[in-house]
């Protein structure tokens, strides 16, 4: 029986210790897997150990893979959102007496400055949104993910995922008009 999975052929390879199918598979994946880790850590380097622990648990469970279940993308997207979930967690437990210096990450250009503000107002407006509606608006908008897989990813139906958006979006359309006032 076939498969409708894309990547299945792939996974078989890495399974069989394919050294280059290890490398397409990253290769693939790996860009998504950053932009998701990235918007919902806020942190670059965080982003890249969670790609990479995602990448190892492939890695190691290849050959345990049980097709038909869920897609293979669905299930590497669970396993990061998983990850970031449980780094976002520990985050909350630490407490600290200072908050630590940032250097400014705005440039000197004026042509940027307008541009760098509206993606921070953006971004801020996410990070502010529950935690369940930033992950429905990332999956969907920055992972450019359908509806059905965003909903897979989160473990919930399609219903709830689009009643998780929309009061994201009321959200964020009230959060940014009134950073224009």
């Amino acid at each position: 029986m076939s498969s409708n999975d894309p990547d299945e052929a792939l996974l078989e390879r890495v399974a069989g210790g394919d050294d280059g199918a290890v490398r397409d598979l990253v290769a693939r994946k790996l860009p998504r897997l950053l932009g998701l880790a990235a918007r919902l850590l806020g942190d670059r380097s965080e982003a890249e150990d969670v790609a990479q622990e995602a990448f190892l648990r492939v890695w190691r469970r290849a050959g345990e893979w049980r097709r038909g279940e869920a897609l293979f993308d669905t299930w590497l997207h669970k396993v990061a959102l998983n990850l970031c979930l449980d780094r976002l967690r520990k985050r909350r437990e630490i407490y600290v007496d200072q908050l630590p210096d940032r250097a400014d990450p705005a440039s000197g250009a004026d042509a940027g400055i307008a541009a760098n503000e509206q993606r921070d107002a953006v971004k801020a407006a996410v990070d502010a949104l529950p935690d369940r509606q930033r992950e429905a608006i990332v999956l969907q908008y920055y992972q450019d993910l359908s509806n059905v897989e965003a909903a897979a990813i989160m473990g919930i139906s399609v219903e709830a995922l689009e009643s998780l958006l929309a009061r994201a979006r009321r959200s964020l359309r009230a959060s940014l008009a009134g950073d224009r006032s």
